[in-house]
């Protein structure tokens, strides 16, 4: 074992005020990497770093490490080649950069604010000197990209392992720390295109490596990111930011196979013998055919996916829908394979950008058919947001879906018009149900139900419910017979509607009438019995804007009555009356209030 390169109890002293041992072992360090000799401080470097419990010592020692470690990677100490004893002090180079690695990982969870933000900047720091550095020593100068490093930091990010600092109380539990997301966010994934497509590689890979159950927060982490991606890129132009400048460089065009050297980019050059990782095919699965439209339009790497280099991956806009798309597909399994309410929760966060934010950019999104088709079969909330994404496959994606409206039919229950996501099911709903293709009986059993259900409504769904009726009645006007049936008027009525039929087609509800919605006339909210009275006029009227009235909530009912203007002063009382309160006789019609007071006014009366 190498002696100690501190300096003894009494120089130490002598030097104290004018420099730390910390700054004396970066300078001895900076020097040995620049002039070839020994590194051995960098040893006595990191035990600094690692024993430091005071928040201000562990910020200079990772910041002296990292100052060391680009002197260290500028100079090619690590670079392949040489002897067998240049391969011995590579090996251990390396052994100590992976500790420092390993403490930075963690400094993520530490409870400091400064030193997770400061990790994470010399974390990418360190990715984009560690790249340049493979890139100069790979054949003929082509740009690298330090996977194994980076596995570090997706670690980091998604499994969160404890802070090494001592004394360090943080209480993250396993969870990515908000500033480290959305600093993680804000600087690279969502800026630069070669980090966020390793990302989505390495979760991919993370995801199929680790189970939910030994690390129950990663599921979590990994989708509090990636609901965050808003600059997916939709055209080979957008392509143009890389962290690490030299993939920014134009790759040759894509051959009929790999060649040798192009085959070694995925992998780590590296003298320890770490294993490799197998090359698959994967992206195969995600090449459908170029769409003429898109091909016209294209101009970066064109060819299959899967016969595409790493640095040709970078440029092709297909490559990075492919690994988009084999991570979401790796997502869904771990979140419906186990109902709980953890996963109800993220089934519900993964469906409100489904249609916006996933669909948009999967390769082919007809591959998450039958994970969004599972989700309509839920039920209330997940399943109204399973709905809209089902929709977007429907309408753009051409999906046929047999017994669509019988699933439709199947959400007018008890709790539609109670839900958060009642005005979405209501903009959902008028799309669907506005072709003039569809069968009067189906339109009536649609318009019986929410006719029914308004019975126990609340004012603000009712309000919904009056105009969306009147726009079905409107634009079919095969449904206008079921405000004003009269063919049992002479009759005890009994209405045909069977409401425990699944089938709309066989309901009965175009025999029935909207006896239900003139309930109401006589509500107790005047907004809801005002609007009613739009199906006692004649239907001149265009038709409704739902979007008027899906706002409404009890809060904006309460704000209009209070801002209403009074015209005129409602009547307190129709007579004027004398005794307002007669006095209080017992049973032989004598006073039982002393001085004929009357019994309300007595309780008045203290002492």
């Amino acid at each position: 074992m190498p002696a100690s390169s501190l300096p003894p109890p009494a120089k130490r002293s002598k030097t104290k005020g004018d420099a730390t041992p910390l700054k004396i072992l970066e300078l001895e360090l900076t020097a040995a990497a620049a002039n070839n000799a020994p590194l051995n401080p960098l040893s006595d470097l990191l035990n600094l770093a690692l024993g430091a419990s005071d928040v201000n010592e562990m910020s200079k020692a990772i910041y002296g490490l990292y100052r060391v470690f680009v002197v260290i990677i500028s100079n090619d100490k690590l670079a392949p080649g040489g002897g067998d004893a240049a391969r011995v002090v590579r090996k251990w180079i390396w052994e100590r950069l992976d500790s420092y690695v390993e403490l930075l990982v963690g400094l993520l969870q530490d409870e400091e604010a400064a030193l997770r933000k400061s990790a994470l900047d010399i974390l990418f720091s360190l990715l984009k000197h560690l790249s340049t550095s493979l890139t100069k020593s790979s054949p003929d100068n082509q740009p690298q990209f330090h996977f194994s490093h980076f596995k570090h930091i997706a670690q980091g990010l998604l499994v969160c392992p404890p802070s090494l600092r001592p004394g360090s109380n943080a209480s993250f539990e396993g969870k990515t720390a908000p500033d480290v997301r959305e600093h993680f966010v804000d600087t690279w994934f969502t800026v630069h295109d070669d980090i966020r497509w390793c990302f989505l590689r390495e979760a991919t890979f993370m995801l199929s490596r680790h189970s939910s159950a030994d690390h129950p927060s990663m599921l979590g982490n990994l989708l509090s990111i990636m609901e965050r991606l808003t600059t997916f890129p939709t055209e080979p132009s957008e392509l143009n930011a890389w962290w690490v400048e030299e993939l920014g460089k134009k790759p040759p065009k894509p051959k009929s196979s790999k060649t040798d050297g192009d085959a070694a980019q995925d992998s780590d050059i590296r003298d320890v013998d770490d294993e490799d990782e197998e090359e698959d095919d994967w992206r195969k699965f995600f090449d459908g055919e170029p769409n003429a439209k898109d091909t016209k339009k294209a101009t970066g790497v064109k060819g299959r996916t899967y016969q595409l280099t790493f640095h040709q991956s970078l440029h092709s806009l297909q490559a990075h829908r492919a690994v988009f798309t084999r991570t979401w597909l790796s997502f869904f399994p771990h979140i419906s394979s186990v109902s709980t309410s953890t996963n109800r929760s993220f089934t519900t966060r993964a469906l409100n950008i489904m249609h916006r934010g996933v669909l948009p950019h999967l390769t082919r999104p007809i591959l998450v058919m039958d994970w969004i088709s599972a989700c309509v079969d839920f039920g209330g909330t997940v399943g109204l947001l399973a709905l809209n994404a089902l929709f977007i496959l429907i309408k753009d994606y051409n999906l046929d879906y047999p017994l669509f409206y019988t699933r439709l039919y199947a959400f007018l229950d008890r709790d539609v018009l109670h839900l958060k996501h009642r005005a979405r099911f209501f903009r959902l709903a008028e799309v669907f149900l506005s072709s003039t293709h569809l069968s009067a009986s189906l339109l009536a059993s649609f318009v019986k139900r929410l006719s029914r259900l308004s019975l126990t409504a609340p004012p603000a769904a009712i309000i919904m419910v009056i105009p969306f009726t009147y726009n079905l009645l409107k634009r079919h006007p095969a449904l206008m017979v079921m405000i004003h049936n009269t063919e049992n008027v002479n009759d005890s009525f009994v209405d045909p509607f069977i409401p425990d039929e699944v089938n709309p087609n066989v309901t009965n509800a175009i025999d029935s009438s909207l006896w239900e919605l003139y309930s109401h006339k006589n509500h107790y909210d005047s907004a809801v019995s005002t609007l009613l009275r739009i199906f006692e006029e004649a239907f001149t009227k265009p038709g409704y804007s739902m979007e008027d009235f899906l706002d409404h909530t009890y809060g904006t009912l309460i704000e209009a009555e209070m801002k209403c203007k009074i015209k005129k002063e409602p009547a307190l009382a129709m007579e004027l009356v004398q005794n307002q309160f007669p006095l209080a006789l017992d049973e032989g019609g004598e006073d039982v209030a002393p001085g004929g007071m009357d019994a309300v006014s007595e309780l008045w009366v203290f002492g």
